[in-house]
């Protein structure tokens, strides 16, 4: 097996994207997602090394982000679960949080539980923050299996017993007891998520137990095919933006929720041109659009995530998604007004003008009717769009929305769903403290090129950068990705009383446990940090930790993060230490791109709608534009597997890396 060619496979909703890279040559291809993942994943891995000519034995690295788990859980397709709690709290994930999913709407609903009642079973054991008050019963865990047991065949349980993040023993010898008893995969939360507050300590626990039979599966099958052609064994990147090894996430598999936009981020991240402040990242694919923020090439993460309403505590890439992707579909609600999304149609049936099938209008068939696309323009597997098809379904729109006709039909779900994508947008930036102005916009997916620079133009940005690899970023940023892990303790006490000693020693022991997972230990960094708050507060802040606790330079540093996120500090208020954690990361290696185009770029002329009027716009071929092109909007930039869109009023200039860089003209 030889290293010199690296693959990296991103499973979407609509698309499956591969980026191999061989002795220095990237090569793309984009297929549709299949019903089952891995048919699709092989599809595209078969047509990518089809077209560089490379054999599949000679892949030395296979790198996977899937989308197994987090549809687990909006399709309520994950195992049928059981939790087992101390007595009294089997109503947790019932009662949850008195926050509402929609403040003002009075009909507004949780979701259900991911447990319902009668597969919740309680055990009569506690513990208290200072230790085990009474021990677990053998006798009764074992009655507690049998009584599982007699709902049929059981594939998950979820054990969270009250404090088991403090003192975990009675916690890990019911799981002991229970994957004795029934063979199940069992997730325990001093194992998932060993961090106070009952409810998303629960919730994260139950959907790791809910995900982890169908990720495990997923994997087993996919390494299995893989096997069969000479691939190596997929490494997974994780909701951290780190990647792992199969065997760890199949025995963390809520770490895989939300890897796909993860791996993206990832990928803009090597782009983060030296002006600007940072990057605002914009994934638009077939189905959702992700925002995201980078930072002086650090990416923006955060623990409290959610998935179809249900609370997801870990360490992940802070991504707000919003349903305006390329197959969200328009529609008319029933006061007139014209909406898109948050329903797609998906890789099947497909945009109308797919010709698959697809019987509704979308922003696909928008874009078609306004130019952006061509009747000529290729997507995935050379699929060729038909544009009869959509100015029928937008003129049916037309009609019902009371437009003039498919192109004003089209304008207004351009217009909509570029609302819904600037308000995802100011919800990264302005609502955190950031002007989006001084951000350049990093466009990528297979819509996100076509609309950024309109976007940036709403939001007042003037700068939008589309890597090369932009219709498949997901999948580059897998190859540029570093390893990491994450442990995380709760350890309450105020900062003035933590003895420096304990906190290191606590510190030494999550190290040791991030460590462990890592392929490479000796070429691993462990990264120390500490969430802390003012006392009374309910939320905290995570800042870093040096070699050696230092309880003084960690109030300082609290002090300081507090003013750059919340606008305030309070000198003299006491702060409180809440918990600990450790990341262990082995660092990738950032692929090297370069750019050698020449040739004819200009591939043709069409008629594109900006604003009220047609223009007649050159049309590009993005890969045969040398080094140092730069050119005046309006212009259309086709190839690889993404269009880019240049307005009037912007340039574009091509960097040696092959990367657009759209500006607004001076």
């Amino acid at each position: 097996m030889n290293d010199g060619a690296a693959l990296g496979v991103d499973v979407g909703g609509t698309f499956t994207d591969v980026a191999l890279l061989a002795d220095g040559d990237l090569t793309t291809a984009k297929v549709p997602t299949t019903a089952d993942q891995h048919v699709g994943v092989l599809r595209g891995i078969g047509a990518a090394c089809e077209l560089a000519g490379v054999d599949p034995t000679d892949v030395g690295r296979f790198r996977h982000a899937t989308t197994a788990a987090v549809n687990a859980l909006l399709e309520g397709t994950g195992a049928e679960t059981y939790l087992v709690t101390t007595a009294g709290f089997g109503d947790v994930l019932e009662i949850g949080r008195q926050d509402r999913p929609a403040l003002y709407d009075l009909e507004a609903r949780k979701p259900d539980p991911l447990v319902p009642a009668e597969r919740r079973f309680e055990v009569d054991e506690r513990a208290t923050v200072d230790g085990i008050e009474r021990p677990v019963d053998e006798a009764e865990i074992r009655t507690v299996a049998d009584e599982i047991r007699e709902h049929g065949d059981v594939d998950a349980v979820a054990i969270s017993f009250l404090h088991a993040y403090a003192h975990p023993e009675n916690e890990r010898r019911a799981a002991d007891i229970l994957r004795e008893e029934l063979g199940a995969a069992v997730s325990a939360s001093h194992e998932v998520l060993a961090e106070f507050r009952e409810y998303e300590r629960t919730a994260t626990t139950v959907a790791d137990a809910a995900v982890t039979p169908v990720v495990d599966d997923y994997l087993a099958r996919l390494d299995e095919r893989a096997t069969e052609r000479g691939l190596p064994s997929p490494r997974v990147m994780q909701a951290n933006g780190g990647i792992a090894d199969a065997g760890t996430v199949r025995q963390d598999a809520v770490t895989t929720v939300l890897s796909g936009p993860a791996a993206g981020v990832v990928g803009a991240s090597a782009f983060e041109p030296p002006e600007v402040e940072g990057l605002v990242t914009f994934d638009m694919g077939g189905t959702s659009c992700d925002v995201s923020l980078v930072r002086d090439g650090e990416v923006e993460r955060t623990t409290e995530g959610a998935v179809g309403g249900h609370p997801i505590r870990i360490p992940m890439v802070a991504v707000e998604t919003v349903g305006a992707g390329g197959g969200s579909i328009a529609w008319v609600d029933a006061g007139g007004a014209l909406r898109v999304g948050p329903q797609s149609t998906g890789a099947d049936p497909g945009p109308a003008c797919y010709g698959t099938g697809g019987t509704d209008p979308t922003v696909t068939d928008a874009a078609l009717a306004l130019g952006y696309l061509g009747a000529d323009t290729t997507l995935g597997e050379g699929l060729e769009l038909d544009a009869d098809a959509a100015e029928s379904v937008l003129d049916d729109l037309a009609t019902e929305a009371d437009l003039d006709g498919p192109v004003a039909a089209a304008r207004g779900v351009v217009r909509v769903a570029s609302a819904t994508m600037a308000r995802a947008v100011r919800r990264v930036t302005v609502e955190q403290g950031h002007d989006p102005r001084g951000f350049a916009l990093a466009a990528f997916g297979g819509a996100g090129p076509m609309f950024a620079a309109s976007l940036a133009d709403r939001l007042g940005m003037g700068h939008v950068v589309v890597p090369r690899a932009s219709g498949v970023l997901s999948a580059f940023g897998l190859l540029a990705a570093d390893e990491s892990h994450d442990a995380v303790r709760t350890y309450r006490v105020a900062l003035s009383e933590a003895d420096p000693s304990t906190v290191d020693d606590l510190f030494d022991d999550l190290s040791s446990s991030v460590l462990v997972d890592t392929a490479d230990p000796d070429r691993a960094t462990v990264r120390s940090q500490a969430d802390l708050r003012y006392a009374g507060q309910s939320h905290e802040l995570t800042v870093d930790v040096s070699d050696s606790f230092d309880p003084a330079a960690v109030r300082d540093r609290f002090h300081a993060a507090h003013e750059s996120a919340r606008g305030y500090r309070l000198d003299d208020e006491p702060v409180e230490l809440v918990s600990l954690r450790a990341t262990a990361t082995v660092p990738g290696d950032t692929p090297a791109l370069t750019h050698d185009a020449g040739g004819d770029a200009l591939s043709g002329r069409r008629e594109v709608v900006f604003g009220d009027s047609r223009t007649e716009t050159p049309v590009y071929d993005r890969r045969k534009l040398p080094t140092g092109t730069d050119l005046d909007g309006p212009a259309v930039f086709e190839g690889g597997e993404s269009t880019v869109v240049c307005p009037p009023d912007w340039t574009v200039r091509v960097d040696d890396r092959g990367t657009l860089h759209l500006e607004v003209s001076e």
